[in-house]
C-alpha cells in the first residue's frame, strides 16, 4: 500500500522519499502549490498538492495511505510573521495526524527535532530524557517544535494514533537546495566567506543516515516513543577546520564573542524586515542558540532501532561537494 510523505520537496523529505523507493514503496508527497520541485526531478512518485493548514486537502492525499512519514516544517531562526511557524509546525502537524487517523493510516513517524529537547549545562551529549521546559526554548521555530511535539504526544495519548518520534540532530549533505541554515554555513565556508567563529558546537550526521533512521523508526520504533538520530559531536571551529582541508583553503582563526556581534544580529533582522523579510545571515535566536553546546547521544536509536551514523567527516564531504558542484552548475 501507498506511503505518504509531507516535506518531500525538502532536504530530508526528500531523502526520505529516496529510501523509501530503494525498498519498492509506493511513494505519494504532498507539496504545496508553487513549491520547489528540484528534488523530486526523476522520481516516480505520485504528486499531490496541499497544505497543512488544508484539512481538505489533507484527507485526499492521504485516501489509500497505510504509513505517513510527516517530514514537513517551517525551519526559519527567523521570520517577520512567527505566527506562520506556529501555524504551520503546531496547527499543521495536529491536521494531518488527524487526518490520517481519520483515515485509518496504520503506522506513523513524525519528524520533530533536537531543537525540542534539553541541554546539558556541562556540555555533555543529551539525550531524550534530559530535562526541558518550554520556558526553555530559544526563539519561535525551537518553540513552535515544542508544541508540535506536545500535540503529538497528546494524540497518541488521547487518539491512540500509532506515531513514533524522530528528532534528527543537524543533518548536512546533498540536495539542501534552499539551504537550511547549517547548510548555508557549510556553502559559505567552502567559498571561504567565513572568516572567523562563535564558540559553540553541534551534532553533525548525513542526510541520508536521518532518512535510513525514518525507516528503522518505522519499522522498529515504539508507539509514543522519542528517539535522537544523531551522529558526531563536533566544535564550529573543528567544523570549519574540516571545511577548508577540503576545499583547500586556510580554516578561520579568529574567535568573536556572542555578545559583541548580537547588535549586528539585531540590526540585520531590523533591515530583512524593512527590505522584505529575507531571512538574514545572523539572527539573534541562532546567537542565543550558539552560547551551548547542542551535543546529543543517539543510543537509544541505536540499541532499540538498529540506527548507526557513518562519520562526520563523509557528511562534511558529501555537503561541500554538492554545494560546490551546484555552484560549478
Amino acid at each position: 500500500m501507498t506511503t505518504l510523505v509531507t516535506g518531500a520537496s525538502g532536504f530530508v523529505g526528500s531523502a526520505v522519499v529516496r529510501q523509501l523507493l530503494d525498498e519498492g514503496a509506493p511513494v505519494r508527497v504532498l507539496v504545496r502549490a508553487g513549491s520547489d520541485r528540484r528534488n523530486l526531478e526523476g522520481l516516480n512518485v505520485g504528486i499531490c498538492e496541499g497544505d497543512l493548514r488544508d484539512p481538505a486537502s489533507l484527507e485526499a492525499a492521504l485516501k489509500g495511505c497505510h504509513a505517513l512519514f510527516h517530514v514537513a516544517a517551517d525551519y526559519r531562526l527567523w521570520t517577520p510573521r512567527p505566527r506562520d511557524l506556529y501555524s504551520s509546525n503546531v496547527e499543521g502537524t495536529r491536521n494531518i495526524l488527524r487526518a490520517a487517523g481519520e483515515a485509518g493510516v496504520e503506522r506513523i513517524v513524525y519528524t520533530s527535532s533536537v531543537a525540542t529537547l534539553g541541554l546539558n549545562k556541562d556540555g555533555s551529549p543529551a539525550d531524550e530524557n534530559t530535562r526541558v521546559h518550554v520556558a526553555d526554548m530559544i526563539g519561535h521555530y525551537k518553540r513552535s517544535k515544542f508544541m508540535a511535539e506536545e500535540v503529538v504526544r497528546e494524540m497518541v495519548r488521547t487518539d491512540r494514533l500509532p506515531v513514533v518520534i524522530v528528532n534528527p540532530s543537524t543533518p548536512i549533505g546533498p540536495r539542501d537546495i534552499k539551504p537550511t541554515p547549517t547548510g548555508r554555513v557549510i556553502r559559505d565556508a567552502a567559498r571561504g566567506r567565513i572568516p572567523a567563529y562563535v564558540d559553540t558546537g553541534l551534532n553533525i550526521v548525513h542526510v541520508d543516515d536521518v532518512a535510513a533512521g525514518h525507516l528503522l523508526a518505522f519499522r522498529r520504533g515504539r508507539i509514543g516513543e522519542r528517539y535522537i538520530l544523531g551522529g558526531e559531536n563536533l566544535r564550529l571551529k573543528e567544523i570549519l577546520t574540516r571545511i577548508a582541508a577540503l576545499t583547500g583553503r586556510k580554516p578561520p582563526r579568529i574567535r568573536l564573542d556572542q555578545d559583541l556581534l548580537m547588535p549586528f544580529a539585531y540590526l540585520a533582522q531590523g533591515i530583512a524586515r524593512l527590505t522584505g523579510g529575507w531571512e538574514p545571515q545572523l539572527t539573534v535566536d541562532g546567537l542565543k542558540m550558539s552560547r551551548k553546546l547542542m551535543f546529543f547521544s543517539s543510543r537509544k536509536a541505536e540499541t532499540e532501532l538498529g540506527y548507526h551514523a557513518r562519520p562526520a567527516q563523509e557528511a562534511l564531504r558529501d555537503a561541500v561537494q554538492w554545494f560546490l558542484d551546484k555552484r560549478r552548475g
